[in-house]
């Protein structure tokens, strides 16, 4: 082994070398350089040279590609010898291509032996570094190199529940991490263990295919928020079993918790993240607080949500019977997942194990920053795409997960979430896939990234509608910059594009070309709520905040597209103030259950708009040419989107349907379309799908407010 390197060569491409002599060195020059291979040395042919400050670089060709798992020497015109180094070749197409495995990765275990096999293309040596309990001594078994640059080992022993880690040597150098396809880990995430799949196993209840993601009505939590209050009535607050009790309730004796989120009439919950992240200790999580977007194992569950994050199966049970437990409750689950980045690169398992492939670099040779969290994962890399599809296979398979959402979906390439969906909707036809489509400075070409821009390519794909949300509620990033239904009527024309889910089809510039691209918000985790952009932008006029509240939250669910519902909007959820939560207390971010006792009428208020949208499919149009056809803009008060849907009794039991919008502080008045009476079934106080009045001729909507009349 060489300890010193009197130069630098680096394998930059599988058939070039790169050598750097330094100017200190023989003035940077030398007239010929040879590749040792085992017992032969070879010359290398010269091709470019060039000069730089602190030293001089020569691209030399080799006539056979250096075979990987070996060490090569380089030597010089004077016979000097140095380590031939894994360069550049490790980011090309070549290298992607000549060492990409189809099989299974991680530990494999059976009673009689447990097999480890991990991908490490690069490294010269591999052993298997494990103890049988916390405290055993540790032991090595050294790992053969197998098919496309992987590393094998068995343990012929029962070896269940056993810590390990993974050594390899890269470039001269060792380096230790644990499994990224582990499917458990210590307290802490310090090691890997190996698991009995078959002792992890609770019974699946089987709901039915879900018929389309346009009949979703997506609510987003936290498992901590949902039940952390003390006020909550449930026993293990914050936790995976906290959200398996029934008949809990809160001291007014409304319900809590599980029995809650059903009441009111959801399809689906969609939980932050929940595989096993940095931000809260296992053992004490009241010490902290953080929403889980900071990866480190993502086939792992979460330890802080567990009773017994020691134990070797607690955190898998527990979480597959909270899942099973919203499964029977008639709730489908959807994952947050965080594939785009991790939580720190450099000591990451990815990089340790395969030093400069799983993320990107910029044309400046730094790390891709799309993310700001100091790195980008790279996705469209092959074994980094077959290790995101892997994970999806894992959820889906183990965990009974109904849908998934894309965090930072943009820095993700489009070619690994068409696969992603490909793959989601064989287990899961119907299944709701969604992300944030933000196009993100990243090192990809933008053609290339999973973003709005780039919708036609992902038609099976549902994107968050900034425009919808900033139409409706104002600009996000502008605090004091209002929305159509905070009154702002110059927004009228783009709120009309955002009901038709910005189809194309309101004069607005097209954003989609299916209602099941867009996802309706004007709030979820980030940001502001709702509610406190409002105190912001009109402090002290609680009153009328709250009309302008349940204004924007009916146009969330009345708007063709897919609604979606932060957690706690249906009672104007308050995060006092703070805008980016995610390392608050509880204080901050818990679900306060007084606070919905105080704002009762806006849940039933609510649970009313669920019921009307889930009533009629007219509201859930399927396609571009049918919102186009049917949706009609009808005139009204300047401060009023009223839209008339037209002929729609193929889609439900009414064959006419108004929907009328006042963003305005004084009654809206206006002709309803001529022919057999109207009944209205919304009011600014009431919803649902039962009469509250008849108008014949003309229609009255209070300020603030929404109407809805049908016949």
């Amino acid at each position: 082994m060489i300890s010193t390197r009197p130069f630098d060569a680096y394998l930059d491409t599988l058939t070039e070398v790169a050598v750097l002599l330094p100017n200190h060195y023989y003035s940077g020059k030398s007239s010929a350089f040879y590749i040792e291979n085992g017992g032969s040395v070879t010359k290398m042919d010269i091709l470019d040279v060039n000069e730089f400050d602190t030293m001089v670089k020569y691209t030399c060709r080799v006539k056979e590609i250096p075979e990987f798992g070996r060490q090569h020497v380089i030597l010089d015109e004077r016979l000097m010898r140095t380590d031939l180094q894994i360069g550049g070749v490790i980011r090309t197409e070549e290298f992607d291509n000549l060492f990409y495995y189809k099989g299974e990765l991680g530990s494999i275990y059976s009673p009689e032996q447990t097999s480890f096999r991990v991908w490490a293309p690069t490294a010269t040596e591999a052993f298997v570094k494990f103890k049988e309990t916390a405290d055993s001594p540790l032991r090595y078994v050294p790992m053969k190199r197998g098919p496309s640059g992987t590393f094998q080992a068995e343990l012929a022993e029962d070896a269940e529940g056993y810590f390990y880690h993974y050594q390899v040597r890269i470039n001269n150098v060792w380096h230790e991490a644990v499994d990224p396809y582990a499917k458990m880990v210590s307290v802490h995430s310090e090691w890997a263990r190996v698991v009995d799949d078959e002792k992890m196993k609770v019974p699946k209840y089987e709901l039915p295919p879900f018929s389309s993601p346009l009949d979703a009505i997506i609510y987003e939590a936290s498992i901590r928020d949902l039940s952390s209050q003390r006020e909550s009535g449930i026993k293990r607050r914050g936790l995976y079993l906290g959200l398996t009790e029934e008949g809990t309730q809160s001291p007014d004796g409304q319900p809590t918790g599980l029995d809650y989120v059903a009441s009111l009439g959801v399809t689906h919950v969609e939980l932050l993240p929940f595989f096993d992240y940095f931000g809260v200790s296992d053992i004490d999580f009241s010490a902290n607080y953080n929403w889980g977007y900071n990866p480190l194992f993502f086939n792992v569950p979460e330890g802080s949500f567990s009773t017994d994050p020691v134990d070797l199966y607690a955190r898998a049970v527990e979480l597959k019977q909270m899942i099973e437990a919203f499964h029977k409750k008639g709730l489908r689950v959807i994952m947050d997942v965080v594939y785009n980045h991790v939580f720190v690169r450099e000591t990451s398992s990815f990089e340790r194990l395969v030093p400069g492939y799983f993320f990107r670099q910029g044309l400046d040779g730094m790390p891709s920053n799309g993310s700001g969290c100091g790195n980008d994962f790279a996705s469209e890399r092959k074994m980094g795409r077959k290790f995101i599809l892997d994970s999806l296979q894992y959820w889906i398979d183990a965990y009974h997960i109904d849908g998934f959402r894309f965090d930072l979906m943009g820095l993700i390439d489009v070619g690994t979430i068409q696969q992603a969906a490909a793959l989601i909707r064989r287990n899961k036809p119907g299944a709701v896939i969604l992300g944030e489509g933000w196009d993100l400075n990243t090192a990809l070409p933008s053609e290339k990234k999973a973003s709005i821009q780039n919708e036609q390519e992902l038609r099976d794909i549902a994107f968050f509608n900034d425009r919808f949300r900033d139409s409706v509620k104002g600009n996000t990033f502008q605090l004091f910059e209002p929305g159509f239904a905070f009154g702002n009527s110059q927004f009228l024309d783009n709120a009309f594009a955002a009901l038709t889910a910005n189809v194309g089809c309101a004069g607005i510039d097209r954003l989609f070309h299916s209602p099941a691209q867009s996802v309706n918000y004007v709030e979820c985790h980030d940001n502001y709520t709702l509610w406190d952009k409002l105190e912001a932008c009109f402090p002290g006029d609680a009153e009328l905040n709250r009309k302008k509240h349940l204004l924007a939250t009916s146009f969330v669910l009345l708007s063709q597209g897919i609604p979606f519902l932060h957690a706690g909007q249906e009672f104007c959820r308050t995060k006092y103030g703070v805008e980016n939560s995610y390392t608050s207390s509880d204080m901050i971010n818990q679900m306060d259950w007084r606070r919905r006792s105080e704002y009762i009428d806006h849940v039933h208020y609510v649970k009313g708009l669920i019921e009307l949208r889930k009533s009629s499919g007219a509201f859930r149009m399927r396609t571009e040419e049918a919102i186009c056809h049917h949706m009609i803009k009808w005139p009204s008060n300047s401060d009023t989107l009223t839209v008339w849907l037209k002929d729609v009794g193929s889609y439900g039991k009414w064959n006419d349907i108004v929907i009328s919008f006042n963003a305005g502080g004084t009654v809206s008045s206006f002709g309803l379309p001529d022919g057999a009476q109207w009944n209205q079934i919304v009011s600014g106080t009431q919803s649902g799908i039962d009469s509250i009045g008849a108008a014949r001729v003309d229609a009255v909507v209070e300020p603030f407010s929404c109407a809805v009349f049908v016949r």
